[in-house]
């Protein structure tokens, strides 16, 4: 699905083209449904007292999950433990994976007003490159490209979106294992427009569900690959900022990437194909998957609350 075409108009005021999605058949049952998952792990008695530990423990598992969906399939205690990210392409991509999950809750104020930088921002952080762990100024850090990036990815292209002929590999490093999105890539200048649609759509706001815009700025991103490498992992970063900063998930306890990783690689691509089809039913599957996933999440989190009840966490 496209957002907006590569040489489209910006929609006419008060245009909301995500509204219809929100009435798919079959998605404001996953919307109800996830709202109903949302309240309960919220309303646990943990919570009340003890939500740090809960954010904490849900973002160290979201990165997790996000790393396993893009190859680094890492048990959650080696994840925990490890302090080294080296070269080889799974530790990179764990490393990303956390430093993304890290990263997201700085950048809710920023992502309303200049969506595209934030996604900027997301991908320098990923690869690693100049201020990434240092806290500087996002909108600086953002506009500058780093001199180098990590292994296997050239700085002048980290943080800013892909130029013609400039290729994709999801994962670097030596081994550059086969990436999950296959689709074909939409060349440099459609991805130029379609991002602008993205981002006119998330500054105008819309009456769609949260999960209706988190999917479909996860779906698009996933689409477009805008930059050199990580985009998986920057699309599932991107999903998480909507679904906190929409007031879903204001403590970010409920990740989606746990549950994406739960169903799996193929039923994430086969649930990615029905975006790309842009086909009603397509995107209400696609919709759904993302539904369940952040249910999925809901549920690890609920097991998270119920161990520190328990005071086995």
């Amino acid at each position: 699905m496209s957002t907006t075409a590569p040489n489209a108009s910006p929609a006419p005021r008060g245009h909301d083209p995500l509204a219809a999605l929100g009435s798919l058949p079959g998605v404001p049952d996953a919307v109800d449904s996830v709202r109903k998952a949302v309240d309960r792990v919220y309303g646990h008695r943990v919570m009340r007292r003890r939500s740090n530990e809960v954010t904490s423990e849900a973002a160290l598992r979201a990165a997790r999950g996000s790393a396993a969906l893009s190859g680094a399939d890492w048990a959650l205690e080696e994840v925990r433990r490890r302090s080294d990210f080296g070269a080889a392409a799974d530790a990179l991509t764990v490393g990303a994976a956390l430093r993304l999950t890290a990263e997201a809750g700085q950048l809710l104020s920023i992502w309303r007003q200049s969506p595209v930088r934030v996604l900027a921002r997301l991908h320098l952080v990923a690869a690693g490159g100049a201020g990434a762990s240092t806290g500087v100024d996002t909108a600086r850090a953002a506009d500058t490209a780093p001199a180098a990036g990590v292994a296997g990815v050239a700085g002048e292209t980290v943080g800013r979106p892909r130029l013609a002929g400039e290729p994709v590999v999801e994962t670097p490093g030596p081994e550059m294992p086969k990436p999950l999105i296959e689709a074909p890539l939409p060349p440099a200048d459609e991805v130029a427009g379609r991002l602008d649609g993205l981002a006119e759509l998330v500054i105008a706001g819309s009456s769609a569900p949260a999960l209706v815009m988190a999917a479909v700025v996860h779906g698009e991103l996933l689409a477009l690959r805008p930059f050199g490498s990580y985009n998986g992992l920057v699309a599932r970063a991107a999903d998480r900022i909507v679904l906190v900063g929409s007031g879903l998930d204001p403590k970010s306890i409920c990740p989606s990437e746990v549950g994406h990783a739960e169903l799996g690689r193929a039923a994430y691509v086969a649930a990615f194909d029905g975006y790309l089809s842009g086909t009603p039913d397509g995107m209400a599957a696609w919709i759904a998957h993302c539904g369940r996933a952040v249910e999925l999440g809901v549920r690890e989190s609920t097991a998270v609350c119920e161990a520190l009840q328990r005071g086995a966490a």
